[in-house]
């Protein structure tokens, strides 16, 4: 497998301070998807940076939606989703040959400077999770087989966050494989949501996925996103 059978796929909103860094860390080569809500310059700077091999799709579609229509439009026997904010290492792609045994690989999201030891933490979590045999997958750093992720139908679309978590789980469930790749690593640039409380972001995500991995939140609470995105 080389970037040329990885089409990435990304959604975006008002990302004009962090797409031109991330836009530099995808190999020609890759196809690249952009399903955008944004009311600032990020298409003009996608189209005007990165013409060849990217398609920009503009659409108010909240971000399960967002990840499945631009899914729906791949043709590459592989899907890899991320977000905007992060860049992928240098050596991202060259790594992907070590996957093309597998259904689905998700890696770590670390940082290079601020908040550096929380990404640090949090992919440990991650690892220790695989090893009891639980997927915690990021939706900045998920590549799965086109083929299954159609199969499964996709994100859950009545969810506004943690549908990254909730495909993971779907498909160990299913008993698709999903594997954890340590040294499959995207770099964290933005910061808001740790800036206005690690603990407050940390808890959230602690309450919904243990709500949502043991089928404990109501329906009425998977639609909103308790403030994530505020």
């Amino acid at each position: 497998m080389d970037a040329a059978d990885v089409t990435v796929v990304v959604p975006t909103k008002n990302e004009a301070d962090n797409i031109l860094p991330f836009l530099a860390s995808i190999p020609a080569t890759a196809p690249l998807i952009v399903v955008d809500a944004s009311d600032d310059a990020t298409p003009r700077l996608i189209a005007e940076n990165r013409c060849d091999k990217t398609r920009i799709v503009r659409s108010r579609a909240h971000i399960a939606q967002a990840r499945n229509e631009g899914a729906r439009l791949a043709t590459t026997p592989w899907l890899l989703f991320t977000d905007a904010d992060v860049s992928f290492a240098p050596d991202y792609f060259a790594r992907l040959h070590h996957c093309r045994d597998h259904a689905a690989v998700y890696g770590p999201k670390l940082a290079q400077a601020e908040y550096a030891a929380y990404y640090r933490w949090f992919s440990r979590g991650q690892a220790l999770l695989a090893a009891l045999g639980i997927p915690a997958a990021s939706g900045s750093n998920l590549l799965v087989r086109r083929g299954v992720f159609l199969a499964v139908g996709g994100f859950d679309v009545t969810l506004r966050c943690n549908e990254d978590s909730e495909l993971g789980w779907r498909l160990a469930r299913r008993k698709v494989p999903v594997t954890f790749a340590p040294d499959l690593v995207v770099f964290e640039r933005d910061h808001r949501r740790l800036r206005r409380g690690v603990v407050r972001k940390t808890l959230h995500s602690l309450t919904r996925c243990s709500l949502l991995y043991t089928g404990l939140l109501p329906e009425r609470l998977r639609r909103g996103d308790w403030g994530y995105w505020a």
